[in-house]
């Protein structure tokens, strides 16, 4: 069987179909960082083991779920608005099962949906995030946009999360990745110090050619137009329709308000 670590903050909108996907867990632990709304009472009448913990920053809210004591040696971790089909569970069931003990981690695929349309192409697909830990043998860092670490093997999982971002309204998005570039920028402030690591852009490791990438794109200038012609045009996000055009309008606003804040912070250092 495979544990399921879910973290919530005001989720009513997004938990109930999320605890459905994993319904067939034995164990369900939800996380939360102090949630007004009903998530607490989702949580708890769907059976799941429900935690609280103030929220400081993504990296040690999950791991502080990791170091909790699962039933499962195999915890699969989910935001509420993510959903794990069908085949998903089925790969991950048979990938475990025959996994020997070198393998520790494996890593996952997303499905973004917007107004009704999978971003195929403007979501930057495919971008690959770990998720099935081997308990007490992965650690999480990186406040924002996480990094998954393991002194063990890591495996690749073909299947999808399917994932619901604009679930509670555009204002939500807009909300939360005022938070996020709040928090890319302080992070971004330090790493940028730090030479651009060319050799990462030929591993054969897709996490390690996204973050040699992430460290070269984050020094361009005039970088938010930049993304916007990357996921529209280059990775012809143009395809995916009108959802395609407000996506990639919306994450080259994104962009636009790290670079003000990373210039705020410069100008007051």
């Amino acid at each position: 069987m495979i544990s399921i670590l879910i973290l919530t903050y005001n989720e009513e909108a997004n938990l109930s179909q999320c605890l459905q996907s994993v319904a067939f867990s034995d164990d369900i632990v939800v996380l939360d960082s102090g949630s007004t709304d009903a998530t607490l009472q989702i949580a708890q009448t769907n059976g799941a083991t429900l935690l609280t913990r103030e929220f400081d920053n993504y990296a040690a809210q999950r791991n502080y779920g990791l170091a909790q004591n699962f039933k499962n040696d195999w915890i699969l971790i989910l935001d509420a608005d993510e959903r794990a089909s069908k085949e998903l569970i089925k790969e991950i069931s048979m990938a475990i099962a025959k996994a020997n003990e070198k393998y520790t981690l494996y890593r996952v695929r997303r499905k973004d949906y917007f107004m009704g349309r999978w971003l195929k192409r403007s979501s930057g697909y495919p971008t690959w995030f770990g998720r099935l830990c081997r308990r007490g043998r992965v650690r999480v860092v990186r406040d924002i946009n996480e990094e998954y670490h393991t002194d063990g093997e890591v495996g690749m999982v073909q299947e999808h999360l399917l994932h619901f971002p604009f679930n509670k309204g555009i204002d939500h998005w807009f909300e939360r990745h005022n938070r996020y570039s709040s928090m890319e920028a302080n992070r971004l402030a330090d790493e940028r110090m730090n030479p651009v690591p060319w050799s990462g852009f030929v591993s054969h490791d897709p996490a390690v050619r996204r973050k040699a990438f992430k460290s070269f794109a984050y020094r361009l200038p005039f970088r938010p137009l930049l993304t916007f012609i990357y996921l529209y045009f280059l990775r012809l996000g143009i395809l995916d329709g009108k959802p395609g055009f407000h996506f990639a309008a919306m994450r080259a606003c994104y962009e636009y308000m790290i670079n003000l804040k990373l210039r705020e912070a410069k100008e007051k250092s």
